[in-house]
């Protein structure tokens, strides 16, 4: 598989893990995929269980687990909580560094044995949601209950961005100009419902209006339901 790399991006091995490096000085650290520890242990254990923003979303409830299709996995960061919580995890990632970024993280925590449990409810495809979704899907004989979405939200040039993680993750993924049409194809595969992940003060996808709204502090979930989600 190709890595379409950015010029002044690097994928390189350093220290066990895969990472993507630039220019320190405009990216920060190079970024890697790690299950294992900081952010992903951490909200592993302190995180707050079903109670957290995206969990409700999907529909994790008591003797509610669902299958969630992650359609926009990025550093699946959303589709780790999830599978923490007991859900299968299907992660579609069309940015092949990215991808590659995810195939690493995973191999890594499957061999630790505080997360391979986990990992193990984790599943990944490479490819372009808005337009293969149904193909991947079916490829993987996953059940579509809920399908995620958080798409990379336009952002202004006056604004602070900018974390630097995000800045190096904006060089390769760029904007999902086609959220319109992967919140199309995310309707018509999902059982059950879509959720979509915006900013909080930020416009509903364009398309039809979403049936719920969750709202936090700095981001909300859109909820597109076609039935609802019950006990096995």
């Amino acid at each position: 598989m190709p890595l379409e790399v950015e010029a002044e991006l690097t994928l390189a091995r350093r220290e066990g893990r895969l990472v993507l490096a630039g220019d320190e000085r405009r990216y920060g650290h190079p970024l890697a995929v790690d299950f294992t520890a900081g952010r992903a242990a951490h909200r592993r254990r302190f995180g707050g269980g079903r109670g957290q923003l995206v969990a409700r979303a999907c529909g994790l409830a008591r003797g509610v687990t669902p299958c969630v299709v992650d359609a926009t996995a990025g550093l699946g960061r959303d589709a780790f909580v999830l599978a923490s919580l007991g859900a299968e995890v299907l992660l579609v990632e069309r940015v092949a560094a990215i991808f590659a970024l995810l195939e690493d993280g995973l191999a890594r925590a499957r061999a630790d044995a505080e997360t391979a449990e986990v990992a193990a409810r984790m599943r990944l495809a490479w490819g372009d949601a808005a337009r293969e979704l149904e193909a991947m899907v079916a490829a993987a004989a996953f059940p579509p209950q809920v399908v995620h979405l958080d798409p990379m939200f336009p952002h202004r040039e006056k604004s602070a961005l900018v974390k630097k993680e995000m800045r190096l993750f904006r060089t390769l993924a760029g904007d999902d100009a086609d959220a319109p049409r992967l919140l199309e194809a995310a309707l018509d595969v999902a059982t059950h419902r879509v959720v979509v992940k915006r900013p909080r003060k930020a416009p509903p996808i364009a398309g039809p209006a979403p049936r719920h709204v969750l709202e936090g502090k700095t981001s909300r979930y859109d909820l597109y339901v076609h039935r609802s989600l019950t006990a096995e």
